[in-house]
């Protein structure tokens, strides 16, 4: 028997047209992005499938990637493909959670839309930044940053590719240092804030509260969270754990790597892009990883699990 995970992208892959062609061809689909737009009182449709300057907003891109990403599943799950486990980049999490029966997909599109609200305004426009350091060793790279303030490492993607995040001017300062420590290009990110940084630490005693307010409900499956690299098997853990990842470093190298050493075999990456799979063959090369982020792929997938 094969072992599947699901993975879910975080912020940076949304695209204007994401999931639109699920809401054309599915019902399911399209149930999901109307129920999310109620609840919000927003045009998702405007919102995930035409050109607008929203999207790139941190407080209206969550939102509208997680509500894609759970669009999609609902197409491959009905179509029989289901996870034995899953995990999720940042707010790919909160898919991850509600896919592995934590919460509902209500639930999860509520929070991040409140998630992205209080991530944007935790700190004022212009004060922090982030930034891919390629190439350098993430021993090195910590060795660099602990000798400096205000800067951190906000994800650990894959091996050669780390982002760090914090003030701008000390991330600034942290590239220049990065790069003559060996680095082979240090690129600034085009983001509107220092995630993953202690700066954030007042947005997750907010997100706290909104948390406290949710239904949980005893997971399915296991999920790989972001602040450990290990498996939740208890859904008691989950509250706690989603208000230390908002302003904690994003393990996504080593989930990857626990889920490989627990035997999984076969990797679905759904959403816009192909961020993780990228990722994931950086770690093992032979690993059988696929795509969907366009309704064609399901059929795909499918035929390719024999299902």
């Amino acid at each position: 028997m094969h072992k599947i995970a699901f993975l879910y992208p975080g912020q940076g892959s949304q695209c204007a047209g994401m999931g639109k062609d699920f809401y054309e061809n599915s019902l399911l689909a399209a149930e999901l992005y109307h129920h999310a737009g109620e609840m919000l009182k927003l045009d998702m449709k405007h919102l995930c499938f035409e050109e607008n300057d929203l999207l790139d907003h941190t407080s209206y891109t969550q939102a509208a990637l997680v509500t894609t990403c759970l669009a999609m599943t609902r197409v491959l799950m009905a179509k029989g493909i289901r996870p034995d486990i899953t995990a999720g980049l940042s707010l790919g999490e909160y898919a991850a959670i509600a896919v592995a029966g934590g919460f509902s997909e209500m639930e999860a599109i509520r929070l991040v839309r409140k998630r992205g609200i209080l991530m944007q305004n935790a700190v004022p426009d212009g004060f922090g930044a982030m930034c891919a350091v390629l190439a350098l060793d993430e021993k090195v790279i910590e060795e660099v940053l602990s000798q400096m303030e205000d800067v951190t490492i906000a994800n650990y993607n894959c091996p050669g590719q780390i982002v760090i995040t914090g003030r701008k001017a000390a991330v600034e300062e942290a590239a220049v240092k990065l790069k003559e420590a060996g680095a082979r290009r240090c690129m600034m990110l085009n983001v509107d804030g220092p995630f993953h940084s202690p700066f954030l630490k007042e947005a997750g005693v907010e997100l706290e509260k909104e948390l406290e307010t949710v239904q949980f409900s005893p997971l399915q499956i296991p999920y790989v969270t972001n602040v450990t690299a290990e498996e939740v098997t208890d859904v008691s853990e989950t509250a706690d754990l989603l208000c230390q990842q908002i302003s904690s470093p994003v393990r996504f190298m080593q989930s990857l790597s626990h889920m490989l050493e627990s035997g999984v075999d076969r990797f679905v990456e759904i959403g816009p892009g192909r961020t993780l799979s990228g990722f994931l063959k950086k770690i093992d090369r032979q690993a059988e990883v696929y795509n969907v982020s366009a309704f064609a792929d399901v059929q795909k997938v499918k035929e390719a699990f024999h299902v």
